[in-house]
């Protein structure tokens, strides 16, 4: 069985999971006909075998005796048709198996592709307060859980509960009372599993929490391995993987073995029930009230009746699982998405930008930016400068509406943004950041990124504008060189002039660039600023910088602290001015290392 959790909402989940699958009603239709079929025509199977083996005993009871014999015409008729039966059980099962089997993964595959879209939809918000490694979970871990336990839970629970009704009728038209002997055993058999069940509940429930915690864990350490590394923090790693781990495995363990002691306790209490059939069945044999062949066939029904008993617990434990891979999926479905927009109001903007009394927060109740006003000319290059925590990066969100503000507005020409799509806000902006991102795949794919319709000649244009031609051409294959996945085989200086060449290539009317030169060496700074300054130039830029060196050319310098803009003017006027800005232009020139001794 498969580790998983109790759900919260069984049926309630069971309903959503119902609705979802409507599409496949057609198919579970089919599923439920041949799981019956099958079911039937193997519970009828060991009631004709039985003639049979009464046929050979009376056969040899009248040869011993000397009247006759045994008929094997009788015997091999009896034979054949239990063959035929047994056949048409094994390919009624072969269909329905076939079928359920393309259920559970069209719905897993449908599932996938509805998280996909679902993720495009969500507000910036959610990530910020769910774990990667969470997201993950429930497009792999929880949608294999799920299609794992629908193909083994819903076959099994119509063919046990079919399996359990046809042997009980069986069972009574051969003998009420041996039926009455062998139901007694039922009872204990139900008690003794709800126990083992309920003890095993808050298992899964842990097993499948450690197993969330493990994939956030491993995501998050192999995503920054050169930073464990770096800090010589292999070891704490590996002790906290184990703590976890350690987690893991006891609830995994315990889970597992409750589960197991399922199957023992049935086979025990299943075998009692045959002691005191066969006792019975003697007995009444012995009065001719039925025939060996009778005993035979109750023997075995009783063995098919217990079977399918334990296999309702163990699916009761499957669907549980089910059931709690499903509510995660369709709580994830069910978040709430970016508000529907009706707006078609194309993209008019002349570059212009206008903030006026913005105000926003994470949190409505702690605001990041309090009262945020500026006006910024078409082509201008704005720089928004201040300490860390001050609302720069929060400024850039707003402006791309990752975000909407909770109070004043940001206008585009004309337009408050939030009148326009977001796709068509974001298609005025061209974006470089400090964190680079590039797809492992070729060099000309990753800079085409920005305007897939490309040639290879406007690729090279704009690979030789952001100064990074020269060094694409040193590369083996060129332009055709493939980046890994991580991007490690490049340096973060070529990283950095890379993702400029897709920002030319897109040829938006806006930028922003995000702490774009604060990782790299003052060598690759000059050239990633002479990429930006053609980058920039006859656009309406956004420029966020720690290093003020960078942005002295700026047409306007807006200073943020606590939310506000404390100060703004050119680079000159603000050093005349002698304030903020000043005091953050001056300190990085300071020597701080008597500082740094006290």
């Amino acid at each position: 069985m498969m580790p998983g959790e109790k759900p919260r909402d069984f049926r309630g989940t069971m309903r959503k999971m119902l609705s979802f699958m409507g599409r496949f009603k057609a198919h579970l239709a089919v599923i439920l006909v041949f799981a019956v079929g099958s079911t039937v025509f193997s519970i009828v199977g060991p009631k004709v075998l039985s003639e049979a083996t009464t046929a050979l005993f009376e056969g040899i009871v009248a040869k011993v005796a000397g009247t006759g014999g045994i008929d094997y015409g009788l015997v091999g008729r009896i034979l054949l048709a239990t063959l035929g039966l047994y056949l048409l059980s094994a390919a009624c099962s072969l269909i329905q198996g076939w079928v359920m089997s393309y259920v559970s993964q069209q719905t897993c595959y449908e599932l996938r592709r509805a998280i996909a879209a679902k993720i495009d939809r969500m507000p910036f918000g959610y990530f910020d307060r769910t774990s990667t490694g969470d997201v993950l979970s429930r497009i792999t871990n929880d949608v294999d859980t799920l299609g794992q336990s629908l193909n083994q839970g819903v076959t099994q629970a119509i063919t046990s509960a079919v399996t359990v009704v046809g042997v009980l009728v069986m069972m009574l038209s051969i003998n009420w009372v041996m039926t009455l002997i062998a139901l007694v055993m039922v009872p204990v058999s139900v008690v003794l599993v709800m126990l083992v069940v309920k003890r095993s509940q808050r298992y899964f429930y842990a097993q499948q929490a450690a197993l969330g915690a493990i994939n956030g864990q491993v995501e998050e350490t192999f995503s920054g391995h050169a930073v464990v590394r770096a800090f010589g923090r292999e070891d704490a790693t590996v002790r906290d993987f184990d703590a976890v781990n350690r987690r893991l495995y006891e609830s995994g363990w315990k889970s597992q073995f409750l589960s197991g002691m399922m199957m023992p306790i049935m086979s025990f209490v299943g075998n009692l029930g045959y002691v005191a059939v066969a006792v019975s069945g003697a007995f009444f044999a012995a009065a001719g009230i039925i025939t060996v062949g009778d005993i035979q066939a109750f023997i075995q029904y009783v063995k098919n009746f217990t079977q399918p008993i334990t296999q309702l617990a163990q699916v009761s434990n499957v669907l549980q699982q089910m059931a709690a891979a499903a509510e995660r999926i369709f709580a994830f479905l069910a978040e709430p998405e970016e508000p529907a927009e009706q707006s078609t109001l194309a993209p008019e903007a002349d570059g212009s930008v206008a903030f006026d009394h913005v105000r926003f927060g994470y949190d409505p109740d702690a605001p990041v930016i309090r009262d945020f006003t500026a006006r910024v000319a078409p082509g201008q290059t704005v720089a928004i400068v201040g300490p860390t925590g001050a609302g720069k990066t929060t400024l850039v969100k707003l402006l791309m509406r990752f975000y909407d503000v909770q109070g004043g507005a940001i206008r585009l020409g004309a337009h408050d943004v939030r009148d326009y799509p977001r796709d068509v806000v974001r298609s005025l902006f061209g974006m470089v950041l400090q964190d680079t991102w590039l797809f492992s795949g070729t060099i000309r794919e990753n800079i085409r990124y920005g305007r897939l319709d490309a040639t290879d000649e406007e690729v090279e244009a704009a690979a030789r504008g952001a100064c990074v031609h020269h060094f694409i051409a040193t590369l083996p294959g060129g332009y055709d060189f493939v980046i890994n996945e991580d991007a490690s085989n490049v340096s973060q200086g070529q990283r950095q002039l890379i993702t400029i060449a897709r920002a030319l290539l897109a040829d938006h009317r806006m930028l922003i660039l995000d702490e774009a030169t604060s990782s790299v060496d003052t060598r690759t700074e000059e050239r990633i600023q002479r990429a930006m300054d053609n980058l920039m130039a006859g656009r309406t830029s956004f420029v966020i910088a720690h290093r003020l060196s960078t942005i002295r050319a700026a047409d306007l310098i807006l200073v943020m602290d606590h939310g506000d803009i404390v100060e703004q003017g050119t680079h000159e006027e603000l050093l005349e001015l002698g304030g903020f800005y000043a005091e953050l232009y001056n300190s990085q020139f300071v020597d701080c290392i008597d500082e740094l001794e006290d």
